[in-house]
């Protein structure tokens, strides 16, 4: 599976963006779907997930109520829809998929596209 992430960009603080995650491959929709970031100086972190039917989500508490993972099997995509946007959502952003239940940690993941650019300003 190839994943390619877009949608990062410059946005002022409240604002929102969708960022999207195209997959390669016809097994697309077998794989648990994961949206991580890492900020400068930090780690990686868990963002939001989505099951591989996209019948469960689950977020990090940090971005609940205003981020919704969702994806569309058909069209092989992952979309991450941010609200409400903070400076501390500042980071560069990663899809990744897996088959695996542990939807938080990142090492359950075998893909990883390359990263999207989001910046908040305050």
């Amino acid at each position: 599976v190839q994943l390619q992430a877009c949608g990062g960009a410059l946005v002022q603080a409240g604002g929102s963006l969708r960022l999207s995650c195209a997959a390669s491959g016809r097994t697309f929709s077998s794989y648990a779907m994961g949206w991580f970031r890492q900020a400068p100086g930090k780690e990686r972190e868990f963002v939001a997930a989505i099951s591989w039917s996209g019948g469960s989500t689950y977020y990090a508490d940090s971005v609940k109520g205003r981020f919704t993972i969702s994806r569309d099997n058909a069209k092989n995509t992952v979309y991450l829809q941010m609200n409400s946007l903070k400076p501390e959502d500042t980071a560069v952003y990663y899809c990744a998929a897996g088959r695996t239940i542990y939807y938080s940690d990142y090492l359950e993941y075998h893909y990883w596209g390359q990263g999207t650019l989001v910046t908040v300003s305050s």
